[in-house]
């Protein structure tokens, strides 16, 4: 039986007996404890714990699900996906314990005629928790399982929960025996290799605490109603009966196994091959599809949370096949693959495949230019430490894979296992802290023109730079060196780009978010070099980047440093106005939302800072609003210069994950409104920042917020702007500006009115040539076959509401309904067939396939009706004639 095929029998099973058939939600929920849907019951937690009333008493889905807490042992057991589909039955305090075990064993048991899974009763065994007596008394009494073949087990095998706080319960669970060549005997208490759980019945009816691991948590009462949550997992029923030996053997799984063996030149099963292999086969498998639904559901690759798993499931796919002897690409010829066995039953594969494939490629191609290098770094480093008697590889080696070629350590964790090594991680760790501070000074080279730092070591070590900027805009200076080309000169002339380095300056160098002032130097004989970009070099040395304008410049000579007035104000203006946005968001979100990086410069400042959900616009008008009451108030800017644990202890906000010295400078704003640590420029009274204009905010990283706002004259301008846009709008509607919104709403509505009176419209004159097209049908054998070319001014939806009212005039007759839309680009097109058609053995699903090699097209649905799209607009009259050519056969 295929793995559609059980999906489809769960469903209706359930369906049939009063059930409302949920669809499966997205991977990604909203619920802070979890990164991704991990079990059928998620999406009906607010059901159970009385949060909110579902619209249903009872209900059935198959749920999309991912647990990647042990993606290690993918491959290694046969029985474990990250990805599964969990077919489930709920009740929301209507049946319980007895309906549970009823429906569970009618669907097992029955025969295939009647729609179950036909399972032999004499290979079902049961478990129950310890002291319930209810459940152990209906499994003997009603359903007629021997007492020997049911068993009781304690909390941590026969109570279930989420793993964190929640609803739970006890729950009795079906095994399934397959056989002595698997095992001992005795049950699931004796051998869980054969005897293999596949369903799940949990009597949900009490709430859990805090706690760890699966019987240590409190339950802290009774929910508001008992409820049932049962999971049946379709990749165990599916692997049992189709007779294969373990779940990657499968129809959904197999195909992309093969697909492997094709790209390595391995072969899965073989004997004589690596240990390994097998491993490596089932975890390009598993992988595979997880990361193509991952990616179908919004997960991109990254370095954080969601985005870190879905890298690291690609990273081991593009490993394991390497391993096996893959020499080309990979990941485009799985996801085909995997688009083809999954698409049956998510048929929103096609419309979103480009993008899937696109997103594992780039990754893919990212990682193969590293991969490679790297794992022959890995390999001599490991055999030096096994040549020497050694078990552990060393922190540098496995910090010179990640800094080096882009290895995440749990990579390196990974391939060190395999080589029988462990890791030392702590001394990593302590490398990836001495980085961060490199990182910073590395981001700063890679401004800097020049590739060799030394030219500025003498400066760094004996000539630090003294910044005068905090009290004066102009100061005198001498000039120490010159760098041109990445190398020292005595001396430049007009045209040529200089390093200017002198021993006092007063134009800040960029750093804390703040860019670097501009400016210009002179001297009293007529030399101008116009100061474009100030750079810090070891954080003490001043490096003015610039162009000679007039005269030649030595080393040696005087000149007069001069800080450009008006960028340096504002750029002050920019710099203080963060601190008020920084201030007033913390005041909205509480301490929660965190500084993540700032930039700031004359007129405009962004923020960054963490936190798990995107800004209402009343939040932002708050924001806004505070910021620029702190404005009004002119608060004076005070700076301190203390001890860093004095800053402390005054309470002052400092950068997460910056380094201090023991000596810090504290800027303070209104008293307690604003006080963290900085080393930046800044107005002296907080209305000299004048207006902040708050532009929006967005996201730009997994957790990462950013808002943006101009300020001083850049905010006038801009609100000025707006100001005038609103009155140009309320002139030509005739309106005072306070009723603009509402008179866009009454405006916007009539527009969607009329848009779906258009639509009405444009879908009652297809269904009027409903009679046309089937008047025209052609005789194929037994069958009618309906077809017709839609104009591309018609869509889907239109589509298909035209072949439903087509199949059910027809409904009488044994009919095929073929209809496409001719784009110009793409061909969508539809396969309907009515009840006797199906019943003559005729399937949408199968003719969609099959047409879609005429019109380089793919697709799937249900039996009943089926969807596709292809690329060759012009193959549309070849796939007709050859399905009336199918069914003239049969």
């Amino acid at each position: 039986m295929q793995t559609h095929e059980i999906r489809k029998r769960f469903l209706e099973h359930f369906t049939n007996n009063g059930h409302t058939e949920v669809p499966s939600a997205s991977l990604i929920l909203d619920d802070p404890n979890l990164l991704f849907v991990n079990a059928g019951m998620v999406p009906f937690k607010p059901y159970f714990l009385g949060q909110q009333t579902p619209d249903f008493s009872t209900a059935t889905s198959i749920q999309k699900c991912v647990r990647t807490l042990d993606i290690e042992e993918v491959g290694i057991t046969t029985r474990h996906n990250t990805f599964f589909q969990m077919a489930g039955n709920f009740s929301f305090g209507n049946y319980f314990k007895e309906g549970a075990i009823k429906h569970a064993w009618a669907l097992l048991t029955g025969s295939l005629e009647e729609g179950g899974f036909g399972i032999d009763p004499e290979l079902l065994w049961v478990t129950v928790y310890l002291d319930d007596d209810e459940a152990f008394g209906i499994w003997r009494d009603v359903v007629g399982i021997p007492e020997e073949r049911i068993q009781r087990r304690d909390m941590a095998d026969n109570y279930w929960s989420m793993g964190v706080p929640g609803p739970c319960g006890p729950c009795s669970e079906i095994f399934y025996d397959r056989g002595p060549d698997y095992g001992v005997e005795g049950g699931p208490v004796a051998d869980e290799d054969r005897y293999i759980e596949i369903w799940n019945l949990v009597f949900m009816e009490k709430e859990r605490g805090e706690g760890t691991g699966k019987d240590s948590f409190e339950i802290l009462g009774d929910l508001p109603k008992k409820n049932i949550d049962t999971g049946m997992g379709i990749e165990r029923v599916a692997f049992l009966l189709q007779g294969v030996e373990n779940v990657y053997e499968t129809d959904l799984l197999r195909p992309v196994i093969e697909t492997a063996e094709k790209l390595t030149g391995a072969k899965y099963g073989d004997k004589n091959a690596d240990a390994n292999a097998d491993i490596r086969f089932r975890v390009i498998a598993d992988h595979s599809r997880t990361a193509l639904m991952l990616i179908l559901d919004g997960v991109t690759p990254g370095n954080e949370g969601r985005g870190y798993i879905l890298r690291r499931l690609l990273r081991r796919i593009i490993r394991s096949a390497r391993l096996l002897g893959a020499t080309g690409d990979t990941i485009g010829a799985l996801m085909d693959t995997v688009r083809d066995t999954m698409t049956p039953s998510y048929p929103e594969i096609t419309e979103s495949f480009d993008r899937i494939r696109t997103t594992a490629v780039n990754e893919e191609k990212a990682f193969l230019k590293t991969l490679e290098s790297g794992s022959r770094l890995f390999e001599s480093a490991a055999s030096d430490v096994l040549s020497g008697g050694g078990k552990v590889l060393s922190g540098e080696s496995a910090f010179a894979l990640h800094d080096t070629y882009g290895f995440p350590i749990d990579l390196t964790l990974e391939m060190a296992a395999e080589r029988g090594l462990t890791v030392d991680r702590a001394g990593f760790k302590s490398l990836m802290a001495e980085q961060r501070e490199r990182a910073k000074a590395d981001s700063r080279a890679k401004k800097m023109a020049h590739a060799d730092l030394n030219v500025y070591r003498e400066f760094v070590d004996e000539h630090p730079t003294r910044f005068t900027g905090f009290t004066e805009l102009v100061d005198e200076a001498k000039v120490l060196g010159l760098v041109s080309d990445g190398q020292l000169v005595n001396a430049v002339t007009p045209g040529q780009s200089v390093e200017v380095i002198v021993d006092q300056s007063p134009m800040y160098a960029e750093a804390g978010g703040q860019m670097a002032d501009r400016g210009k130097f002179t001297t009293s004989d007529g030399v101008l070099v116009n100061i474009d970009d100030v750079q810090r070099i070891g954080k003490k040395l001043w490096v003015h980047r610039g162009t000679v304008a007039e005269g030649e410049l030595a080393v040696g000579a005087d000149v007069i440093a001069a800080v450009d007035k008006d960028w340096r104000h504002a750029a002050r203006q920019a710099h203080s106005g963060t601190h008020l946005i920084h201030a007033a968001l913390r005041e909205v979100l509480g301490k929660t939302a965190v500084q993540a990086g700032s930039l700031n410069k004359p007129g405009y400042l962004r923020f960054d800072f963490t936190f798990g959900a995107g800004l209402t616009p009343e939040q932002l008008r708050e924001i806004e609003s505070i910021a620029n009451s702190a404005v009004d108030a002119d608060y004076a800017v005070n700076t301190i210069e203390t001890s860093l644990d004095e800053a402390k202890a005054m309470g002052a906000m400092a950068l997460f994950g910056e380094n201090y010295g023991d000596q810090v400078r504290v800027v303070e704003i209104g008293g307690p409104f604003s006080m963290e640590l900085c080393g930046g420029t800044h107005v002296s009274h907080s209305s000299q920042i004048g207006p902040i204009a708050v532009l929006g905010e967005s996201s730009v990283g997994s957790g990462i917020r950013r808002i943006e706002a101009y300020s001083g004259l850049d905010s006038f301008n801009y609100l000025s702007k707006e100001r005038a846009l609103a009155a140009g709008l309320a002139a030509s509607m005739k309106a005072p500006s306070e009723e603009l919104p509402d008179r866009i709403a009454a405006l916007t509505d009539k527009l969607k009115q009329a848009e779906k009176e258009l639509a009405d419209l444009r879908a009652q004159q297809l269904l009027a040539q409903a009679d046309t097209f089937i008047k025209d049908a052609r005789t194929a054998g037994d069958f009618d076959v309906i077809t017709a070319q839609l104009p591309d001014s018609v869509n889907s939806n239109d589509m298909r509401g035209l072949a439903t009212d087509i199949a059910n005039r027809v409904r009488d007759r044994k009919a095929v309904v073929l209809l496409s839309i001719k784009g110009a680009e793409k061909l969508p097109y539809l396969v309907a067939v009515t009840k006797l058609a199906g019943e003559a053995g005729v399937k949408a699903g199968d003719l969609v396939k099959s047409m879609g090699q005429y019109v380089d097209g793919r697709g799937g649905g249900k039996p009943a009706m089926a969807q596709g799209s292809g690329s060759n607009t012009a193959g549309w009259d070849a796939a007709v004639a050859a399905v009336v050519d199918e069914l003239a056969a049969k």
